[in-house]
C-alpha cells in the first residue's frame, strides 16, 4: 500500500471519529471497483465542421457516452433533444455559460439576478436532456468583490435557484476554478452545508486544484457530495518553469495528476459514474487521441 493510500486510511478513520465522516453511506471496496464508468467531453471540444446530429454521432462512434452541452447554448431544446435520440448519445448535464460574465458574486444585483435566471431554465432543460447536473462557478472574489462578500452574494442568490433543482430532480454541481473563491475541499464542504440540501454538490476538476491542492484529499472530504469529475491534466513542473498557465499544456496522463490513487479513492468513498474530458480538442483523430486516454484513465 503506497504511503498516499495508508495516509487516506488513517486520516479517514481520524475524520469518521469526529463524525466528519457519513458511515451511513457505505464504503465500496476499491477492490476491482471502477469509480468512472462513463466517458463524456464539452460540446466545444468537437472542431468538425458537422451539424448538430453529426457531432452526436461522431462523439458516439469514437466511445463517448455523452456530450456536456453549455447553457445557454444558441440551440433549440428541441433540436437538441432530436439530435440526442437519433444519435444515442446520453446529455448528462450542462455547464451555465453566464457565470463568468454575469457571476453569483457581482455587486449589481441585476448582474446577479441574470445569472440566477439562467441557472434556473438551466436546471428546467437539463431536466429534458435527461440529465443530473448544472455546473456552476458559484462566484469571483477580485480586487472589488472580498471574499465575504463573495460569499454572502453567492449563497443568497443559490438559495433562489434550490427550490427548481428540488423541483426538477438535477442538481448543483459547483465547479473549483481559478476564481479566488473556496480554495480548501474543508471550505467547500463548509460551503455546500450552509444550504441543508442534497440538491447541491460538487464538480471535481482535478486539473483545476491541482495549482493549490491535491485531488485525493478533496476525494476524502467532500465523498458523496462529488457529483462528477472533469477529466484534465495539469504540470506542476511546466507551472514553476513557464507559469501557471502553461500547466495545463500537457497531454493527459502526462501531468501531475494521479489516476490511479484518484480512482483508488473515489472507489472508497462510493463514486460511480461520469467522468468529463475537458481538454483542447480538435477533429476525429485528435477527439479519438482523447477517447483513447480516457480509457487507459479509466483502467488505471
Amino acid at each position: 500500500m503506497n504511503q498516499d493510500r495508508r495516509s487516506f486510511l488513517k486520516t479517514s478513520s481520524l475524520a469518521l471519529a469526529a463524525g466528519m465522516l457519513q458511515p451511513s453511506l457505505g464504503w465500496a471496496s476499491p477492490t476491482g471497483s471502477r469509480p468512472l464508468i462513463k466517458k463524456s467531453l464539452k460540446y466545444g471540444m468537437i472542431k468538425e465542421d458537422l451539424s448538430l446530429l453529426d457531432k452526436f454521432l461522431l462523439v458516439k462512434d469514437l466511445g463517448f457516452d455523452g456530450v456536456e452541452m453549455d447553457s445557454p447554448n444558441g440551440f433549440e431544446l428541441k433540436d437538441i433533444l432530436k439530435a440526442r435520440d437519433k444519435s444515442g448519445i446520453e446529455l448528462p448535464g450542462v455547464v451555465n455559460s453566464l457565470h463568468w460574465k454575469k457571476p453569483l458574486s457581482d455587486p449589481d444585483p441585476e448582474v446577479r439576478k441574470a445569472c440566477t435566471d439562467s441557472i434556473i431554465q438551466a436546471l428546467k432543460d437539463t431536466k429534458e436532456m435527461g440529465g443530473t447536473t448544472v455546473l456552476v462557478v458559484p462566484g469571483v472574489v477580485k480586487e472589488q468583490v472580498s471574499y465575504q462578500q463573495a460569499w454572502d452574494r453567492s449563497i443568497e442568490e443559490i438559495k433562489k435557484v434550490l427550490p427548481t433543482a428540488e423541483k426538477t430532480g438535477v442538481k448543483l454541481a459547483l465547479e473549483n476554478v481559478w476564481n479566488n473563491f473556496l480554495l480548501s475541499p474543508v471550505e467547500a464542504l463548509h460551503y455546500l452545508n450552509q444550504f441543508d440540501s442534497d440538491m447541491i454538490g460538487w464538480y471535481l476538476d482535478v486539473g483545476n486544484l491541482l495549482r493549490y491542492g491535491w485531488p485525493l484529499h478533496w476525494v476524502e472530504i467532500l465523498q458523496h457530495r462529488i457529483l462528477k469529475i472533469d477529466i484534465k491534466e495539469y504540470s506542476l513542473k511546466k507551472m514553476r518553469d513557464e507559469g501557471i498557465w502553461k500547466g495545463f499544456q500537457v497531454e493527459l496522463t502526462e501531468g501531475d495528476v494521479d489516476w490511479p490513487g484518484l480512482n483508488w479513492g473515489l472507489a472508497e468513498v462510493g463514486y460511480q459514474g461520469w467522468g468529463s474530458a475537458e481538454v483542447p480538442g480538435g477533429d476525429r483523430k485528435r477527439l479519438a487521441k482523447i477517447s483513447e486516454l480516457m480509457d487507459k484513465i479509466y483502467a488505471s
